[in-house]
Formats: C-alpha cells, sequence, structure tokens
C-alpha cells in the first residue's frame, strides 16, 4: 500500500513536471505581450517590471500593422466550414464503409489509412496545381481540399465508434420507415456525437494553425492568421517582436478555449471507440 502511494506521487510530479515543459513556451509568450519590444530578445525569460510592462501597446500596433481582423475573419471562416464538413461527410463515409461490407468498401477504407502516412509535403505542388486550374485557390474552395486532407483520420476514429453500434438501432429505425438518410442524422449520428466533437476538436486545431496549405494556396490575397503573422518578422534586426508576440496570443485563445469546452469528449470518445478495433 505504501509502495503504491508512493509511486502515485512519483508518478504525478514527473506528470508535472511533463505538463510544464509542454505550457512553458505558451507562458514566455503571453508575459512576452506585455514587454518593450526592445527587451524582449535581452529579457526574454525575464517578467515585466515596471520599466518593461507597455500594457496593451504590443496588441493595438499588431491588430493594426497586419489587419488582424481581416485575417481573423478568414480563419475562423475557413476553420468552422471546413471542420463542420469534415465532420459530416467522413461521419457517412465511416458509417457506409462499416455497414457495407465489400472488397471495394475494405478497398476504399484502406485508402484512407494510407493517406494518414503520406506527408503533405510529397502532394503540395501536385495539390497547388490542381487547386488552381479547378478555381479552388480561393477561401470556399480550400475547404474542399481541407475535407480530402482531414478525410483518413477522421475515418479512422469513426469506425472504431461505428462498429461498437448495435445494428438492431439501426433496423429499428429502418422498420419504422427511415430511409437511410433519415437514419443516419436521426439515429447514427446523435450516438457519434462524442466521437464527432473529438474530430472536431482535432481538425480545428490543425485548420486553426495551419500555415503552409492556405499560403500555397490563397497566397497574400486572401491571409489567414499564421500568414498574416508572418508578416511582422522583417529583415534581421527588424523583427517586431512585441507585436509578434502579441498576435500570438491572441492567435491561440479561440483554440485553447475550444478545446478546454470540449475535451472531455475526447477521452470518452476514444474509450467508447477502442471496444471495437
Amino acid at each position: 500500500m505504501k509502495d503504491t502511494q508512493i509511486s502515485r506521487v512519483i508518478r504525478t510530479i514527473l506528470l508535472t513536471i511533463l505538463a510544464l515543459v509542454f505550457i512553458a513556451p505558451i507562458i514566455i509568450i503571453l508575459f512576452n505581450a506585455f514587454k518593450g519590444k526592445l527587451y524582449i530578445s535581452n529579457e526574454l525569460f525575464s517578467l515585466p517590471t515596471k520599466d518593461t510592462f507597455v500594457g496593451i501597446e504590443n496588441f493595438i500596433r499588431g491588430i493594426d500593422t497586419v489587419n488582424f481582423w481581416s485575417a481573423f475573419g478568414y480563419s475562423l471562416f475557413i476553420s468552422v466550414c471546413s471542420v463542420a464538413v469534415i465532420v459530416i461527410f467522413t461521419a457517412m463515409t465511416a458509417w457506409y464503409i462499416v455497414r457495407v461490407k465489400s472488397k471495394w468498401t475494405s478497398l476504399l477504407y484502406y485508402l484512407f489509412i494510407f493517406s494518414m502516412i503520406v506527408p503533405f509535403q510529397m502532394v503540395m505542388f501536385t495539390t497547388t496545381w490542381t487547386a488552381n486550374q479547378l478555381s479552388l485557390d480561393n477561401p470556399v474552395g480550400i475547404i474542399l481540399i481541407y475535407l480530402g486532407f482531414g478525410a483518413g483520420l477522421s475515418i479512422f476514429i469513426y469506425t472504431g465508434f461505428i462498429k461498437a453500434i448495435p445494428k438492431e438501432v439501426e433496423e429499428a429505425a429502418i422498420i419504422d420507415g427511415c430511409g437511410p438518410i433519415r437514419t443516419f442524422f436521426l439515429i447514427v449520428f446523435p450516438i457519434l456525437r462524442p466521437t464527432a466533437i473529438t474530430v472536431a476538436i482535432l481538425n480545428a486545431m490543425w485548420i486553426w494553425n495551419d500555415y503552409l496549405l492556405p499560403y500555397l494556396l490563397l497566397g497574400t490575397e486572401y491571409k489567414t492568421i499564421p500568414i498574416a503573422i508572418q508578416y511582422l518578422q522583417g529583415s534581421y534586426g527588424n523583427t517586431d517582436m512585441g507585436a509578434l508576440m502579441a498576435l500570438l496570443v491572441l492567435s491561440i485563445i479561440p483554440v485553447i478555449v475550444f478545446y478546454l469546452v470540449l475535451q472531455k469528449y475526447i477521452i470518452r470518445s476514444v474509450a467508447a471507440g477502442s471496444v471495437k478495433g
């Protein structure tokens, strides 16, 4: 009993240290966002003092310099629409793959799994060229591109959970007169809510922070937050570190809030989806 308590204390200490290591960069960015830009490079790890504290001056300057709210609007539109499309369409695809068992659905499933291990850098030039040819290089078109890249992981997560749903529930709905579409949206999808929220969280964090794909497709015409922040990095010695830190704080707040509100569903859905692999 005593050994168990000691091991629990040691595990708690180790996990606490690990957590501090992970959140340390965020804490450093946070208190540097309120320091004068001339002090950040020389006193990166020090807390703001009476001489270095500048209040919200960095936030105001950063917002005005890169037109932050316009970038925020594009990021919000792309993230919300892309996540909604991924959550709904991949759930329908996973349900079809699990319930319609054939060699074609098995092949389709393994193609989606294979897409998870293909590095984006391997296909980014062909993807960009194809998107340009199909006029998908705009805030609406990029949603379809994100659907393609997010389908693999999302379908993989959904299928594990759908296998645990009894077929009798769907059969009862069909007997009551529901077609496939009504059965999915009235019966299956409500059961998938915890998994859908997990898929939404994972894809939202990825899409919101993505830099390379929007930069290749949208360029500077439709600047998202990661692209806008890069404009604060000038030549050597000209980077506005104060405004840069301030905008980094503003950019991570929506994701942190979104995650904290819904993070309880991650463990619940992963545990439920692992019942049948």
